[in-house]
């Protein structure tokens, strides 16, 4: 297991969905929306946790293979188009703050530490969740995963913040709950801590080796 120093860690990435902020209800809500709007069956809740994370298009993919055992790419498209024209009118109705975060972004903004979002969403509803929360205060940048052709877990967000922030990689923490956070913190060479209760496609955290899992951020504080 990993103990990380974190006075070492001058620059934390936080990913979004299921790491700062449980935001499924949501997602669950605009895609059945969807659906609904294009005449097509629903899908549940657990269904939606287990499919969110690596982005929107492939969340809508896998929608649709669930729904018809295939994707055609104009369904996908307008499934694609439908979700986020719902979604980004409203991403948080429901989304909230897991247990332990606010204290732990409470107390690394204490320590001065530069804290960035990089999440797989786009940035637009990214930000507006960031903002509706309360939390734009606490962040340098929120980098969707719109911002540049790659996403997680692609290192292409985490080295881009290495360089803009001129930080070396052993002052940098990747905080996150899948296996995208782990690999991109790994191809990226910085450390990587995940939380045990996100959604990571609905496998187990511990099969893709993290170096350490906590329950609950505040432990990191202990």
């Amino acid at each position: 297991m990993l103990n990380v120093n974190l006075a070492e860690k001058q620059l934390i990435l936080f990913d979004l969905d299921g790491t700062l902020v449980d935001s499924a209800a949501d997602l669950f809500r605009a895609m059945n929306m969807s659906l609904n709007a294009l005449q097509l069956p629903l899908v549940t809740e657990a269904q939606v946790r287990v499919w969110i994370g690596k982005g929107t298009s492939i969340f809508c993919r896998s929608v649709l293979e669930h729904l018809t055992g295939e994707v055609d790419a104009a369904q996908h498209q307008l499934l694609l188009a439908t979700f986020l024209n719902i979604y980004n009118a409203d991403p948080c109705v429901e989304t909230q703050l897991f247990d332990g975060i606010q204290a732990f972004l409470d107390w690394a903004k204490a320590q001065g530490k530069t804290l960035i979002c990089v999440t797989n969403k786009p940035e637009v509803p990214a930000r507006m969740i960031v903002d509706e929360l309360g939390l734009a205060g606490y962040f340098a940048d929120v980098i969707g995963g719109d911002r540049f052709e790659e996403r997680k877990p692609h290192p292409r967000q985490l080295l881009h913040c290495a360089d803009y922030y001129q930080a070396e990689k052993s002052q940098m923490l990747m905080v996150g709950d899948s296996s995208n956070d782990v690999e991109a913190a790994r191809r990226a060479g910085i450390d990587c801590i995940v939380v045990s209760y996100g959604y990571n496609h609905g496998e187990n955290i511990q099969d893709c080796r993290p170096q350490r899992v906590v329950d609950d951020l505040r432990e990191l504080l202990a």
